[in-house]
């Protein structure tokens, strides 16, 4: 209750104001090419991952797209290379699964191409609790630890090349948790379980542990920043029934934007020059935002680090 009250009393009445703003804006525009570029993009078969695909090899990048299915990667890969001749492959890998994801992580070490642009965008939405083989909460798996485990596992890799740009797909959803993410509580046995408490306290260690691997990347060329996808249209969240799809539907999605418009800012941000340099922001589509309290909470940082590395048998 402490930390609760602690946060809330930092939260500004303008920073609500943009907030709506900013998820009505457009993506700042970029021209620049990506010829030449090699461009990891994870969740890549729908939603905002596919469009954001369909964009950067309109724009001459290589792809390497990290997705769970194979006939869908298959499909996509013959759509990109017949469309735009670009030259695309999978990794695949499903996110569930702690061992999966290490093997995706030797496959992209392996890889013998630099990387530059990283788009950490695969994820899911539970609104009942449920848990991974790896005996972890799934949203927390998928949603944080599974792209951090990748980032955690290729710092070195990018360091040495120095020039990656890397996204996270994050979300204003980081807000629900209110008193941020309880480090020692991850499986929800104390508090109440709710698909946007679970979503938000993820999204909140990303945000957190990115202000983390922004300090490591700091001078070495290699960036890291986070992006608010803005109320798009996708199937997150199709797994939760008839009901809940229902309510999607007729609610959340009613004011629902096509996800092109992610990927455009996407683009932006993993190509405009204007972005060299910047690293550890926040960004509802391209206009930088604070998150919330919680969120930037240097205090925060260690515990949720040390868990993350925990998790994924790193410590």
């Amino acid at each position: 209750m402490t930390r609760l009250l602690k946060y809330l009393t930092q939260y500004r009445v303008r920073d609500m104001v943009e907030m709506v703003r900013n998820g009505k804006s457009e993506p700042l525009p970029c021209s620049q090419s990506l010829s030449g570029k090699a461009a990891v993009i994870t969740g890549a078969t729908s939603g905002i991952g596919l469009e954001t695909a369909r964009l950067f090899a309109e724009k001459g990048a290589e792809l390497v797209c990290v997705n769970r299915d194979r006939s869908k990667s298959e499909a996509l890969e013959k759509e990109l290379e017949e469309k735009h001749g670009a030259r695309v492959s999978t990794v695949l890998c499903d996110f569930t699964s702690l061992a999966q994801t290490r093997r995706a992580c030797d496959e992209l070490l392996a890889l013998g191409k630099p990387i530059d642009i990283f788009i950490a965008n695969a994820g899911v939405y539970y609104i009942d609790r449920t848990f991974t083989p790896d005996g972890i909460e799934t949203v927390f798996q998928v949603d944080h630890l599974a792209s951090f485990l990748m980032i955690h596992r290729l710092t070195e890799k990018l360091i040495a090349e120095g020039r990656a740009r890397i996204v996270y797909v994050n979300s204003e959803g980081h807000r629900f948790s209110l008193a941020g993410v309880h480090t020692q509580e991850l499986a929800w046995e104390r508090h109440r379980y709710s698909g946007l408490k679970s979503y938000g306290a993820a999204k909140t260690a990303q945000l957190l542990t990115m202000l983390r691997f922004a300090e490591l990347f700091r001078d070495s060329g290699v960036t890291i920043n986070a992006m608010h996808p803005g109320n798009v249209r996708t199937n997150i969240g199709a797994q939760n029934g008839e009901d809940y799809l229902r309510y999607k539907e007729t609610r959340v999605l009613k004011t629902a934007r096509s996800p092109v418009v992610s990927a455009k800012a996407l683009y932006y941000l993993a190509a405009s020059p204007e972005m060299a340099g910047v690293s550890g922001r926040y960004f509802s589509f391209t206009t930088e935002e604070r998150p919330a309290p919680h969120a930037r909470d240097r205090e925060a940082i260690e515990p949720i680090w040390r868990k993350s590395l925990e998790l994924c048998g790193i410590a």
